[in-house]
């Protein structure tokens, strides 16, 4: 009988353990399957079928039943050598002749010549034959046999061998030297086990150290905790229980307590079905484009969405200035909507999971789809970039019903599936392109910008048809699925077995999800020119009917109307209708008919708004200009003319004069143009008087000024006209020598 540790000994005075107790066989019965059993005191009567069952039925440690590989996993092919695994492959093809007759084990497959006479299954019994192997590898040369491994063979060995082949297979041949048990260290007792955790913890805490440091506080955990006549190993053995216990220490300080926080947590995420996990990152393409067949050569950043479980890129973006909050919410929006199968690409790169066909597809999404996976991001993985870290993303989370989760701070290995395929990439396809500069400067080319021919569109035409036909139908290495470590998958393959273990939601979002991803402003519909985002008026007929009808928002934005603009091209923003919920298109209100200016965006406004500001056509407060104001005034309007300056009666008049421009104002006939009206109010009766006296103040303050002001100096005369030397020396009294020099 076998269980979980091995062979099950049910001898009498063997010991078990039952249900997490130990217990000694008293007696068994063979003939009616009956074992009683002792320990504790106590008799448990049971049955060689029970026990059979039991998962929780093993050979006790130490036992008579106890195996002789207990107490540590069992050995395999993979713990050799390739020297050992031939010798090994050799002694089973010897034991399979002697077993069967055939050194392949099976009839069918039997080699030339096989069964030879001395190993004819059907003339000779398996004594018989056990005793020609052992006679026949007995005449090898002893060289030869030693090589082998077969110069110790005997009957017994085989007989061994085959009662290990029956569980073991292939495995049941090996020598036990070779696996022998590691033994334990005497020299770590239970006071320098103690003191090397103590000191483990203490070097998380600090910075840090090597292990020479490490040895010297172990010594003076010990020294000082358990007295100074306790042995401590050597420098070589505490390194090597440092390395079995705590791992090699490649990490960083930082990392490793961190990581060691997270093993105290006891978290540990599977990722087990698509979409659970999409890992977004941004790298600098290591091949040099250029933006139209007569540009300039240019580097690009591609960022990449990554299904962490299939390892699918089910999206990917190519910017020539590092990408923004918008680029990454576009991007989410193609993990949700199909790929449209391009003209150039053939049948073998349409939709081809199996279940959903892709005919069915083709409908829901207008267009046939090429064979590269969609669907709902469940958690977005990113890392602290600032595009990552604003407000417009967690709008986007609203909307699109994802959590983005940044990975811990200097941690890529929370989002190393992304980093390992960006290294894929290039080693499978950046390299074998022109213009690839390398991976550092002293790697790179004679002339990489020279050499660089792609432009940017066809860059991203060969990106996606690499991906479709190379990366999704590669096979993956060490990420195979945890329900078949050992088969060969692909990304589709995958995505396949996924399809059919939980099936597919066919949900292909709407246009309006471009709008809704697009970042909002709360703006007042109460200008004819429209509405003014960001320094730019945008105007559609569609406001004219909506200027002065509360929005009905409440909240912060209360009374306020929301439109959204792409950050990429400021031509245009779009305002979607109460009413019908139809989006409407807003235009630049300096912007000519279509074609004739280009696309702007952000970057070209801030530029434009810095030229007027250097220009002085920055926009002032009241309180900037208030300084400008006085100056102007106290030169045109001195406090001497303020009305509250004047006599009673001079006041009285002045406000009389103010009231009769506004009632005249007021009777004119709606026919009198707008700047007559503007002249009378501001230009009341007796204003050329006031004028005149105005104009005489300022010619006497000019006159006290001009007085006040000492003697303008004598101009020099003419150079040609001077009769002294330059050089001269002037004169003791400080007059200048008029004598010659």
């Amino acid at each position: 009988m076998t269980g979980p540790g091995g062979l099950l000994d049910l001898s009498g005075g063997a010991r078990l353990v039952l249900d997490g107790r130990e217990w000694e066989v008293a007696s068994f019965e063979p003939h009616t399957g009956r074992v009683s059993l002792q320990g504790g005191g106590q008799e448990l009567a049971t049955t060689v079928r029970a026990l059979v069952n039991n998962p929780r039925c093993r050979p006790a440690a130490g036992g008579p039943g106890r195996p002789a590989g207990a107490g540590r996993q069992p050995g395999g092919m993979s713990d050799l050598t390739s020297r050992q695994r031939e010798i090994v492959t050799v002694r089973y093809a010897h034991l399979m002749e002697t077993e069967t007759g055939y050194r392949s084990g099976d009839r069918l497959r039997a080699a030339a010549g096989e069964p030879r006479t001395a190993y004819d299954p059907d003339r000779t019994t398996l004594a018989q034959r056990r005793e020609a192997k052992v006679a026949e590898l007995s005449a090898l040369p002893a060289e030869e046999a030693r090589a082998l491994g077969l110069h110790l063979v005997s009957a017994r060995t085989l007989r061994r061998w085959a009662a290990q082949s029956r569980g073991s297979g292939i495995a049941g041949c090996i020598d036990g030297h070779w696996l022998r048990r590691t033994g334990d260290r005497p020299s770590v007792t239970p006071e320098v086990r103690e003191a090397v955790f103590a000191v483990r913890a203490e070097t998380l805490h600090r910075s840090r150290v090597s292990v020479r440091t490490v040895e010297a506080l172990v010594c003076q955990y010990v020294r000082e905790t358990h007295g100074a006549d306790v042995p401590v190993p050597s420098y070589v053995t505490l390194w090597r229980v440092w390395r079995e216990w705590f791992g090699t220490g490649g990490a960083r300080q930082k990392y490793a307590r961190s990581a060691v926080r997270v093993q105290a947590a006891g978290h540990h995420v599977v990722v087990h079905r698509p979409g659970q996990v999409v890992a977004l990152d941004t790298t600098e393409l290591a091949v040099l484009v250029r933006e139209t067949v007569f540009g300039d050569p240019a580097a690009v950043s591609l960022t990449l969405a990554l299904d962490v479980y299939s390892h699918s890129i089910v999206a990917f973006r190519l910017t020539l200035v590092s990408d923004t909050s918008t680029d990454v919410a576009m991007l989410l929006r193609d993990v949700m909507m199909p790929l449209p199968l391009r003209e150039d690409w053939g049948e073998d790169m349409e939709w081809p999971y199996p279940g959903v066909p892709a005919s069915l597809v083709a409908e829901f999404a207008g267009h046939r789809v090429a064979a590269l996976p969609f669907f709902a991001p469940e958690t977005v993985t990113t890392d602290h970039g600032a595009v990552y870290k604003n407000h417009h993303l967690v709008d986007v989370q609203r909307v699109i019903g994802a959590n983005i989760l940044p990975a811990r701070v200097l941690r890529p290995t929370d989002k190393q599936a992304v980093e390992r395929c960006f290294g894929a990439i290039q080693s499978l396809l950046m390299e074998r392109l022109p213009g690839f500069r390398g991976v550092d400067v002293a790697d790179r080319g004679a002339d990489p910008e020279g050499d660089a021919v792609l432009t940017l569109a066809e860059m991203e035409h060969l990106i996606a048809t690499w991906v479709v036909r190379v990366w999704q139908n590669r096979q993956l290495g060490e990420y195979a699925p945890s329900w078949d470590p050992g088969g060969r998958h692909s990304p589709n393959s995958l995505i396949a077995a996924a399809m059919i273990q939980g099936g597919f939601a066919l949900q292909v979002p709407s246009p309006d999800l471009y709008y809704d991803l697009l970042r909002s402003h709360a703006v007042g519909l109460y200008d004819a020119r429209g509405v003014k985002i960001r320094g730019l008026w945008y105007h559609a007929p569609v406001l004219d009917g909506l200027r002065g009808r509360p929005s009905g928002r409440g909240g912060t934005r209360k009374r306020k109307w929301i439109v959204r603009s792409d950050p990429r091209d400021r031509r245009f923003a779009f305002f979607q209708h109460p009413d019908t919920g139809e989006w409407h298109t807003l235009r630049w209100t300096g912007l000519p008919p279509d074609g004739e200016v280009p696309a702007f965006g952000d970057t070209r406004v801030s530029d434009l708004l810095k030229a007027a500001a250097a220009a002085g056509l920055t926009p002032r407060s009241d309180s900037e200009l208030l300084p400008l104001l006085l100056e102007l005034i106290g030169g045109r309007v001195p406090v001497s003319a303020w009305p509250t300056q004047l006599a009673k009666k001079k006041r009285t008049e002045h406000a009389r004069e103010v009231l009769q421009g506004q009632a005249a104002a007021a009777d004119r006939p709606a026919g009198e143009p707008a700047a007559a009206t503007v002249v009378a109010l501001r230009q009341p009766a007796g204003w050329q008087q006031r004028a005149g006296e105005v104009a005489a103040a300022v010619d006497a303050e000019r006159r006290r000024r001009r007085e006040s002001a000492p003697p303008p100096p004598r101009a020099p005369a003419r150079l040609g006209e001077r009769r002294r030397s330059l050089f001269a020396v002037p004169a003791e009294d400080g007059r200048p020598d008029d004598g010659e020099s």
